[in-house]
């Protein structure tokens, strides 16, 4: 047991993490029930979508788990309201001030992380009284932080920066990344790619699948212009990519966006004109898992090179 666990009263320090169009209640559920914490990913849902996918998941798990809230949604005073109003404890921040909304949930007796990108970030967490930091690297699928630190440069650097219990995030799929991150400083791991590629993810079955045939370099951190996004190689990969070489403009780039191109290609699986977000560590997977053979898999390699370690 370390903080983490006993902060989010959990089995083991493994978070999955709240994507967009990938994180529903059957996902959250499965991880929760694995004995990690499963995290509802709001980015993709409406208020009503949102409390739906909550009662599910309390009627699948006994277990805790939490919503993962993009400070920048549009409705988030509603989002914040449906969370406290269906009795969810953990809440998951990113992408915004931390300060904004964590003394407001601590009022309403709920734990709050919060998602960085760099050691400035996280003591800015730590100022905002939040109870957990999630440091993400450079490797990570969706949408990244500025710095394009990688992970094994962030961990240590944000240890030495805060005395927030940590967690690590991006490019962590294996119980050997979970041992180097725990040797870095992190007290637990939160993990994107790998869930997002189970069973259970809401993600279509077309994306899966396309996503572990990747190989190394077949994702990109693109559209740096707006928010930094790593993207999977595609045709519409392939016209960002052009863009910016030409010094397409924000608002050119917003426009080849337009709406819904992430839920076209992760949720509709249209792998020519979807945005594709996933991160560098897809290239490792080739076959679909459920949530218990990953997490079983995850467990019984972090329990193998901890003895081997010490064995040295």
């Amino acid at each position: 047991m370390n903080r983490i666990t006993s902060l989010f009263k959990i089995k083991y320090p493994i978070i999955q993490g709240g994507m967009a169009w990938c994180s529903g209640w059957r996902l959250a559920s499965a991880v929760s029930n694995a004995g990690g914490l499963g995290l509802i990913g709001a980015g993709s849902m409406s208020p009503e979508l949102l409390r739906e996918h909550i009662q599910k998941c309390k009627e699948a798990t006994q277990l805790p788990f939490g919503v993962n809230v993009p400070l920048m949604y549009p409705k988030i005073d509603e989002i914040m309201n449906i969370i406290v109003e269906e009795g969810v404890k953990i809440v998951f921040t990113s992408a915004g001030n931390p300060k904004t909304w964590t003394s407001w949930l601590h009022d309403k007796e709920i734990i709050v992380a919060h998602v960085v990108s760099s050691s400035k970030f996280a003591m800015k967490c730590e100022e905002a009284g939040v109870d957990a930091v999630v440091a993400e690297g450079f490797e990570a699928g969706g949408h990244n932080g500025r710095e394009e630190t990688t992970t094994m440069c962030l961990i240590p650097s944000v240890r030495k920066a805060t005395t927030l219990p940590l967690i690590a995030a991006g490019g962590i799929g294996t119980g050997q990344s979970m041992m180097a991150a725990i040797v870095l400083g992190a007290e637990g791991v939160q993990i994107g790619t790998r869930f997002a590629l189970t069973s259970e993810s809401s993600a279509s079955n077309v994306f899966k699948e396309y996503c572990l045939r990747l190989n190394e370099g077949d994702t990109k951190l693109l559209l740096k212009k707006l928010s930094p996004t790593r993207l999977a190689t595609n045709t519409f990969k392939n016209q960002v990519e052009e863009a910016e070489a030409r010094g397409a403009s924000a608002e050119e780039l917003l426009s080849m966006i337009g709406s819904g191109r992430p839920k076209k290609g992760i949720l509709e699986g249209d792998l020519e004109n979807g945005e594709l977000e996933i991160g560098q560590i897809t290239s490792l997977f080739r076959q679909q898992q459920s949530v218990t053979e990953v997490m079983t898999e995850l467990i019984e390699d972090y329990a193998r090179i901890s003895k081997m370690r010490y064995e040295w």
